[in-house]
This record gives structure tokens, sequence and C-alpha cells, in this order.
């Protein structure tokens, strides 16, 4: 009977000493020498396969304890697919509990003022944090999942920068930034000088474009709207070289010619009249903003003086006598 007590008394000693060493285990730092380990967890991943992922990626971690660590804390039906990242402080319980709650490693992507959809699309499909389920895609096949009034792309997305969890699909990206652009394209509408000739939003969103790609400096946007709007008023041809540029498409080598201007496209401004049929590159707030707001100026011509700034002029003999003081 004393042997058996004996027994029974070692094996509650072992069972305490392990309890007390596990709990001790789960409550320390995983040791490693690098900044940050990322790793990623499959969808539908059993518990097990999950620990088994952790380890295979780097991190130094007994995969059995941490099995048996989700299981005895009640978390192991609650672990959640994802890419994660484990820092120099982390604990296998803190671990579980990044895993459980969805704390999944961020990266980040920007898109900038004056990329045409093309270069934006090009950032998507070669940003390695992201998962690629519609490069393959037309482009009127992926407008119809993120927004299916519009049929084409060009000029609606947010230039920003967008953060989000890695592996996620782009096209949680590409309708983040498209709702971005209609609530900014919304909240400057609201603002609008009633004087501007826009019959939509989307006409507005369309001269914004054009406005960031023929800005050199910053503080002429105001300026370089109001050109191009006294022109829409007065019947006048826009001509504009970045709307030819566009309408070249892969054509354009870096260079606009005579005949280039000449050579009738949908978006040749010296060649047709009014705005192009869509916007020609990605406007920023700036850009929107100068577009419902124009100033106060009855500018028809503006040139550059070659410094990155441009001269306005009311009139073409003023406008002549610019190009030659400034460009012959």
């Amino acid at each position: 009977m004393n042997f058996f007590k004996k027994i029974f008394s070692l094996t509650f000693v072992i069972a305490i000493l392990a309890g007390t060493g596990f709990a001790y285990w789960a409550v320390q730092p995983i040791l490693h020498n690098e900044k940050s380990l990322e790793f990623s967890i499959k969808p539908g991943s059993s518990v097990r396969s999950l620990s088994r992922q952790i380890v295979d990626a780097g991190v130094p971690l007994n995969s059995v304890m941490f099995e048996i660590l989700a299981r005895i804390s009640g978390k192991a039906s609650k672990l959640k697919a994802g890419s994660f990242e484990l820092t120099s402080d982390e604990s296998p319980y803190d671990l579980l509990e990044k895993i459980v709650n969805g704390e999944f490693s961020h990266a980040s992507l920007s898109i900038i003022e004056g990329w045409t959809f093309r270069q934006m699309r090009n950032a998507i499909d070669t940003h390695p944090a992201i998962r690629h389920d519609t490069s393959a895609m037309p482009e009127k096949e992926l407008m119809t999942k993120i927004n299916p009034d519009y049929k084409f792309a060009e000029g609606l997305f947010f230039p920003d920068t967008y953060l989000f969890a890695k592996g996620s699909s782009d096209l949680l990206i590409y309708q983040q930034a498209h709702q971005s652009m209609l609530r900014h394209l919304d909240e400057a509408w609201k603002t609008k000088n009633m004087a501007v000739p826009y019959r939509t939003a989307y006409e507005a969103l369309t001269m914004a474009s054009i406005i960031e790609k023929e800005t050199g400096q910053p503080s002429e946007r105001s300026m370089i709207a109001a050109v191009f709007i006294n022109r829409l008023k007065m019947g006048m041809l826009l001509q504009t070289d970045p709307t030819v540029i566009y309408g070249m498409g892969e054509q354009y080598t870096g260079k606009i010619r005579k005949r280039d201007l000449q050579t009738d496209t949908p978006y040749n401004t010296y060649t047709r009249g009014g705005l192009p049929p869509t916007p020609i590159a990605l406007p920023g707030l700036a850009s929107l903003s100068a577009a419902m707001n124009p100033a106060n100026s009855g500018a028809l011509y503006f040139v550059a003086k070659g410094d990155g700034s441009s001269h306005f002029s009311d009139n073409l003999s003023e406008h002549n006598r610019a190009v030659n003081k400034y460009q012959r």
C-alpha cells in the first residue's frame, strides 16, 4: 500500500512540475536571432498542421507543445488562416493569441498621383505580398467585379498608400482604392463652383486627370484648371498633349510629333472638341479640388517656361510672345 502511495505521490509531483514547466514555457519569449519571422497558415488547417507549418517556416517552436497549448486553452477551433509575423519578444501564448485574433502581418502599396491604370495594375500584379486573383482578367471583366456601373477603369482609383494583410486578394486592393476615389470625388463634387461646365462628376474626374498630367508646379493647378474650363465654356479645343499621348497608347515612345497631333483618336483634343471619353490618369485630391474650383482667371493659354512653371495668357498674341520668349 505504501508503495502505491509513493507512486501516486511521485506521479503527482511530476505532474505538478510538468505543468509548471509547461506554463513557464508558454509565457517565455521564443528565442530567435531575427528581428521578426514571418509564416503563413493555410485555410482549413488543423491545429496539428498549423503547428507544423509554423515550425517549417523557421520559427523555433516545439510544434507538439504548441498544439497542446492550443487545445488545453480551448482555442484550437478559433485559429485563423493568413500571414503572421513573430517579433523578438513574443511567447508561444502571445503567438497563439495573435493567430486567434487574426493579427495578420501587413504590407503596403503606394499608388502614385498621375499614374495610369495600366501602371497601377502592373504595381499590383508584381507586388509579392498580394494574392493575384485577377491578373489574367480583361479590364472589363475586372470592372464588373469592382463596380459594374463603370466599363472603363481609368481614373477610378484614388492614388494613396494602402495597408493590407499579406496574402490579401488583389481584388480587395482595387475595391478599396475605387471606393476611396468615389468618396473623394463625391466630396469634391459637393463643393464645386456652380460656374464649372460639367454635367456629371465623371466629367469633372476626367478634367482632374488632365490637370494632374499637365501640372508642373503644384501651385499652378487651379490656373491650369481655369485655362481648360475657359476653353470648354467657349467651345475651344482643349489642345492638351497628355490626352494625345494617352490615345497613342504603346505607340508613344517618349516624343510627340506633329503628325501625332494631327492623327485623330478619341483622345486627340487637337482634332476633337470637348473632354476625352474617359480620364487619362489617376488624379489626386489637389487636382480634384482644382477641377471643381478653378482660379478666377480669364487665361486661355499657357506655355512652359523651362523651370517647371508656366506662363499664362488671356489672348493668342500674348501667348505667341511667351512662346517666342520661352520656347524658341
